[in-house]
């Protein structure tokens, strides 16, 4: 069957660029007369059109690229505060599995008993434990908190106004704002 002899419908590229040379196709002429200007009108509001599209489309996309970035910031702050918390758990409970060692070494100063060498290894584990961020509390004579503090005997004195501490039974301990081991005391207070 040749060309001539087909009589279906005829199919018509549309296309607005030319997919051969890559030029952009002016809209068919009707039979009839045109008007050029009406013409280019008609493009320049076809062109403002797709413009506003691509600009629409272009907001959309910079709003969810400043959304994901937002996201990951967020997420990488909320890793490094995790890791952080994990590193003062992990630490506070070696240095609380150390608190009954430090014990000793302080009785074994109070006795005489540490000297030479272990004096040194005594010292070196307390200076240790310090750099890490243990902090050692309880003192006689500081005010009473219930907090940092563990009243083991309690006893009327007319000396104080307040609650106070009269003598430390075994030091507190904390780490990183975290109270490791409250300090076991007596108190003295008005009744």
């Amino acid at each position: 069957m040749s060309e001539q002899e087909f009589e279906g419908p005829r199919v018509t590229d549309k296309r607005r660029v030319d997919p051969e040379s890559g030029e952009v196709r002016r809209p068919a002429q009707s039979a009839g007369a045109s008007d050029p200007l009406l013409d280019e009108a008609v493009e320049a509001a076809l062109v403002d059109v797709e413009v506003t599209e691509v600009e629409s489309k272009l907001a959309e996309l910079t709003m969810d690229l400043q959304r994901v970035h937002a996201e990951y910031a967020n997420y990488r702050k909320r890793v490094e505060r995790d890791r952080e918390l994990i590193r003062q758990t992990a630490v506070g409970g070696v240095l609380g599995e150390l608190l009954s060692v430090l014990d000793d070494i302080d009785r074994a100063r109070e006795h005489g008993e540490l000297d030479g060498a272990f004096k040194t290894v005594g010292e070196s584990l307390e200076s240790a434990v310090s750099r890490l961020g243990l902090e050692r509390f309880g003192t006689a004579g500081e005010g009473f908190d219930p907090n940092i503090h563990e009243a083991l005997t309690h006893e009327a004195s007319d000396e104080v106004s307040e609650p106070t501490v009269v003598s430390v039974y075994q030091p507190g301990y904390r780490y990183a704002d975290r109270v490791l081991r409250p300090a076991r005391v007596a108190v003295a207070g008005s009744d």
